[in-house]
C-alpha cells in the first residue's frame, strides 16, 4: 500500500513495458507505449473506512473497474473498463499488495489485474484474472510512477463507500446497459469485530534484507498459534506463491524461521516473510533451519 500512500496520482507500466491506458470511448482499457499521454493518468482515491483499498479514476473521471464479462469465449480472463456508477461498490475497488519493487492490484474476489501479450486480439488487452501459468506469472506485476503526491494526508474521496450510503431502490438497481459490473453480496462498510493477535509484517527483500525504517508494513488479525496456518493465511493475503514466516533474533538482528507454535495469549508479534524462492531461503535450507 505504500506505493499510493500518498499518491495524487499515478502511472502504472506493465511487464510488457506498457502502460494501463483508458481509451477515448471512455468505456475501454488497454495498455499502450505512450506513457505521457493523458490517458495513462489515474487518479488515486482513498476510502476512508479501509487503509488498504484504492480506487483509481480516468482522465474522463471514471472508474477502474471489474467486470463479469469474458474477454474471449472460452478463456477465463473477465474485461476490465471504465466506469462512472453510481454506487460505488466492490467492482472499483483494488488492494495493491506489493511483490518486491512491484505491486499486484488484487479485486475483493482475489483476481488479479493483468496486462495481457501475445497475439491479437489478446495482445495489450486488460483483464482480471489468476494465472496459472508460470509464463503469465509477470502480467500481473506493475511499476508505479507517482505523478503527484498529497501535502499532508491525502483527502477522502468524494464518495465513500457504497456501504455505508443508504441509496434509494433506484440507486441499488442500476446497472449498465451494455456489461454488468462485478458487485458485492456482502456488508464490507462495518467490518466484524475479528478476535485473534494483531501481526505486523514486512516482506524482505532477494538477500533477505528488510527496509521496516522507511517502509511501512502491513498487518493483519490472526486467530491460532499455529505456524503453518498463519503461512497459509499470508499466502492467501498476499498472493505470493510461497513464503517463509520469520523473526528477528534479539541478539543480532538476523531472521530465523518460525517452526513450532506463536507465543501464547495472543500477544501482537512482528514478523517477516521470506519468499520461497529466496536466496536467503536457500540459505535456511543449507543451514537446516527448514
Amino acid at each position: 500500500m505504500e506505493f499510493f500512500q500518498r499518491a495524487k496520482a499515478v502511472r502504472l507500466r506493465s511487464h510488457h513495458d506498457k502502460y494501463l491506458h483508458a481509451e477515448e470511448d471512455e468505456e475501454s482499457i488497454n495498455q499502450e507505449r505512450n506513457g505521457s499521454s493523458k490517458n495513462a493518468k489515474w487518479t488515486v482515491e482513498h476510502i476512508p473506512e479501509f487503509d488498504n483499498i484504492i480506487r483509481l479514476k480516468s482522465c474522463y473521471g471514471k472508474y477502474l473497474t471489474a467486470s463479469n464479462q469474458p474477454l474471449l469465449l472460452g478463456v477465463t480472463g473477465r474485461k476490465v473498463v471504465q466506469t462512472l456508477p453510481r454506487r460505488l461498490d466492490s467492482s472499483v475497488e483494488w488492494e495493491p499488495v506489493r511483490d518486491g519493487a512491484q505491486v499486484k492490484l488484487k479485486t475483493r474476489y482475489g483476481n488479479f489485474l493483468r496486462a495481457n501479450g501475445g497475439l491479437p486480439p489478446w495482445r495489450n488487452s486488460v483483464t482480471h484474472d489468476i494465472p496459472h501459468r508460470s509464463a503469465t506469472q509477470d502480467w500481473i506485476l506493475w511499476d508505479v510512477d507517482v505523478l503527484e503526491i498529497h501535502v499532508g494526508n491525502p483527502p477522502p474521496p468524494p464518495i465513500p463507500h457504497s456501504d455505508s450510503l443508504d441509496f434509494g431502490s433506484s440507486a441499488l438497481s442500476f446497472k449498465s446497459n451494455r456489461f454488468d459490473r462485478q458487485e458485492s453480496t456482502d456488508s464490507v462498510g462495518s467490518p466484524p469485530k475479528m478476535e485473534g493477535r494483531t501481526i505486523y509484517y514486512h516482506v524482505a527483500e532477494e538477500n533477505g534484507d528488510v527496509d521496516d525504517e522507511n517502509v511501512q508494513g502491513y498487518s493483519l488479525v490472526f486467530n491460532g498459534n499455529d505456524v503453518e496456518q498463519l503461512t497459509r493465511k499470508f499466502v492467501e493475503e498476499t498472493g505470493l506463491d510461497g513464503v517463509i514466516v520469520c523473526s528477528r533474533s534479539p541478539l543480532n538482528g538476523k531472521l530465523y524461521p518460525l517452526r513450532l507454535h506463536l507465543p501464547p495469549n495472543n500477544v501482537t508479534m512482528q514478523v517477516v516473510l521470506v519468499l520461497a524462492s529466496s536466496k536467503v531461503a536457500k540459505e535456511f535450507e543449507e543451514q537446516g533451519l527448514l
